[in-house]
């Protein structure tokens, strides 16, 4: 499969994850509503995680002349999905926040901002 179509994959995983998760944080947790959109949201980031292991880093040092430091975000969210699934399972509601928080600020945020640096194609879209 070409970079390309991973890529527009990839944007049409993470830019619905970007919305339901931003959604999620503002409704009240513990709802329907909220347990249908976590679960889609979790679903999103997994795909977009796996496709991202799949393209190779452009920008930056490479790893087996594939991965960059940017693929750390995909095993991230490999890890954390599942184990923040496990954790409300189990009813450790603390445990699951901290990662759903920490799974939006890291992979979406941060993750997001570093699509956006020079050499990027988001950059290029945005900028050039």
């Amino acid at each position: 499969m070409s970079y390309t179509t991973l890529m527009y994959l990839h944007l049409a995983t993470i830019l619905p994850a970007f919305v339901l998760g931003t959604v999620s944080f503002i409704f009240k947790k513990g709802t329907n509503t909220h347990k249908i959109i976590g679960r889609i949201y979790m679903l999103l980031m997994l795909i977009t995680a796996i496709i991202t292991l799949f393209m190779p880093a452009f920008v930056g040092s490479r790893f087996l002349n594939h991965f960059g430091w940017i693929h750390l975000f995909s095993f991230l969210t490999i890890y954390t999905v599942p184990t923040a699934y496990i954790a409300i399972k189990k009813g450790e509601v603390k445990r699951h926040k901290f990662k759903m928080i920490g799974l939006y600020i890291g992979t979406i945020l941060i993750a997001g901002t570093f699509t956006f640096m020079p050499g990027r194609y988001m950059h290029s879209l945005l900028f050039g």
